[in-house]
């Protein structure tokens, strides 16, 4: 499987790894295919932008690199923007993905609208998100894609 100079680079140097131990926003999601679990905190300012944002992922690299695209371009963003970064933004911003692997960016885009609905609900305002898909149990993440795969293969780096 070939990865772009990005993805790589996202993998071996990961941007915004960590903690916010005083979050406003804390979004916990899992893929219950491959395992990869993934954990985004926020912290939000007065006018609603993200001005600070870490990961946390276990699992393989293109989960890894998507969380840490995920966080490099929701900083700064309004919390509407964030919750509408898509699967193909991420990928886009990778120089592309695999098709097995696009699953990744789903979980680190759904993690990112978790913790935005989070901090919404904290604050007794409605969530924006809508679907979670990788909140589904019977999501399975490569529904959408056209190649036959191996939900193992898939799942490594």
């Amino acid at each position: 499987m070939l990865y772009s100079d990005k993805v790589m680079d996202h993998f071996n140097n990961p941007r915004n790894v960590g903690v916010i131990d005083d979050a406003d926003g804390i979004g916990e999601v899992g893929n219950p295919v491959c395992g990869d679990m993934m954990k985004i905190t926020i912290k939000v300012d007065d006018g609603d932008h993200i001005n600070d944002i870490k990961f946390q992922t276990l699992g393989c690299g293109a989960a890894i690199a998507t969380s840490s695209i995920v966080t490099e371009l929701a900083k700064g963003m309004t919390l509407a923007d964030a919750a509408a970064i898509s699967k193909q933004q991420v990928a886009d911003e990778l120089g592309g993905l695999p098709p097995a692997k696009m699953h990744c960016s789903v979980l680190a885009t759904d993690g990112l609208k978790v913790a935005v609905d989070d901090y919404l609900k904290k604050h007794g305002r409605e969530p924006i998100s809508g679907e979670i898909k990788t909140s589904d149990p019977n999501f399975d993440p490569h529904a959408d894609e056209d190649e036959p795969h191996d939900h193992d293969e898939a799942c490594e780096l």
